[in-house]
């Protein structure tokens, strides 16, 4: 008797392999060397857990923020300085968690931490809370300056996240050296073509951002 082996081989759709759309791109591939840790893919956040659409600790930009991010990066190296980046393109479905828990007035747990002068039933009035987000168009991003050789992050007066006027930019109660790496952290990102956000020293936009009215929600992984 005689067997007649078939070999089946599959061809998977590309965009079930490639999670990230066209004009995106994961960060690492153009910036090996740039630190990440997105916050929101952990329960290091003002949530207090990790958050919907954050599947792994990947920065994925638009390319052409990625670029600008890269000589931004390149700059500070020169000062044996470097980015620590906190968040990136940021699924809808990550922005909709947010909406959810800000409107679960009974969970302050997080509180004392992030928004201590801040009624969590005002979050949305003074804009730290939105349904919509310039991250999930793909090129913002939240970052710090950290020192080359220790990796601290420099002191800018206030932690990532924090709601509260003293993570304006333009705060004045702070000190010298805290304005002096605020402003360094601004004027570097201006210069190398993003435009800053004046209620978070940390929140800067690609300026001419190529999908400036789309909201795109696939995943981080």
């Amino acid at each position: 008797m005689k067997y007649v082996v078939i070999f089946f081989i599959c061809f998977w759709p590309a965009n079930l392999i490639a999670q990230i759309p066209d004009g995106f791109v994961s960060v690492q591939e153009i910036i090996d060397d740039i630190e990440i840790e997105l916050r929101y893919f952990t329960s290091n956040n003002f949530v207090g857990k990790p958050i919907d659409g954050y599947h792994a600790n990947k920065l994925v930009l638009t390319s052409g923020a990625a670029r600008a991010l890269k000589q931004v990066h390149e700059e500070l190296q020169e000062s044996n300085l470097c980015l620590r980046v906190y968040d990136g393109y940021r699924p809808q479905r990550a922005v909709n968690h947010f909406v959810l828990w800000a409107r679960e007035i009974t969970d302050t747990i997080t509180k004392q931490r992030y928004y201590p002068d801040v009624q969590k039933s005002n979050l949305f009035n003074e804009g730290y809370i939105a349904s919509r987000s310039g991250h999930s168009r793909g090129s913002t991003v939240d970052l710090t300056i950290i020192d080359g050789n220790t990796g601290e992050p420099l002191d800018m007066g206030s932690p990532y996240d924090f709601f509260g006027e003293i993570s304006w930019v333009n705060y004045n109660g702070i000190t010298e050296k805290q304005q002096k790496n605020r402003n360094l952290l601004q004027s570097l990102m201006l210069k190398h073509g993003f435009r800053n956000y004046p209620k978070e020293w940390w929140h800067f936009t690609l300026r001419n951002e190529p999908f400036p009215n789309t909201y795109f929600d696939f995943l981080i992984e």
